[in-house]
Parts: structure tokens; sequence; C-alpha cells
């Protein structure tokens, strides 16, 4: 499985990436397998503030819809425009191109709480 060290990750099997004031965020290699092939991915929180462990969209497999849980509190500055009409970027590049928003960081302490990937790996399995 694949598990970057240079990110953090959730319980809930999002990822995070920090680079410099803002934080990139998708879901887990884990995440997408477990899933399937994803069809749609449906974000409408731009420009607005989410806070830690809210619902900031959801992603559609063939089976099933899932919730899309924020690691930390920010602003959505940015939506991953290339899922609109590639939603399988997330299955074949989750933590590349298959990124879904940008936000700002509101509170770095929460950045602690987060699992490294030898903690997130333990807890799937991997």
């Amino acid at each position: 499985m694949n598990l970057p060290a240079n990110l953090k990750y959730t319980k809930e099997h999002e990822w995070i990436r920090i680079e410099g004031d803002a934080a990139y965020i998708g879901i887990t290699d884990h995440a997408q397998k477990e899933l399937g092939d994803i069809v749609y991915v449906d974000i409408d929180t731009l420009d607005k503030e989410v806070a830690q462990n809210e619902v900031f969209g959801t992603v559609e497999a063939v089976k099933t819809v899932s919730d899309l849980f924020s690691p930390i509190t920010g602003t959505v500055l940015e939506i991953n425009d290339k899922l609109d009409g590639s939603p399988e970027t997330v299955n074949s590049d989750p933590y590349g191109d298959g990124w879904m928003i940008k936000m700002s960081i509101a509170n770095p302490s929460e950045l602690e709480a987060l699992l490294s990937a030898e903690a997130y790996g333990g807890l799937v399995g991997a």
C-alpha cells in the first residue's frame, strides 16, 4: 500500500499535505481501493470555513457515497477542477493529481493530532 511519509492521515482515511500556509487534502490509497471505481466527486464548500472533522464534500463510487471529512479547520481556497471531468483520477493518483481541496490552516496545532504514515498503516493493516 502506498503511504507517503511526508503526509499526515486521519482515521477517516483522508490525507493532508502542507505547502507553506495552505494544505492539500484528498483520500488515501486505502480509501480509494475500498470504495472502488470513483464516478463523481461533489464538493460545494469553496470559500467556506470548514471545521476540523466537518464534512467538506462527498465522493461517489459505483456502489456507495462517502462523506469527506476535513482533517483541520480552515477555509476552502480551491477545489481540484480536474475531478469534474475525470473523477477516476482519485483512483489512479490519490496523492498527486487526485487531490480534492486546498485550504487555509486556521489552527496549526490541529496538525499534531493527525496520524503519521506509520500510525495510519497500523490502523488499516498495511
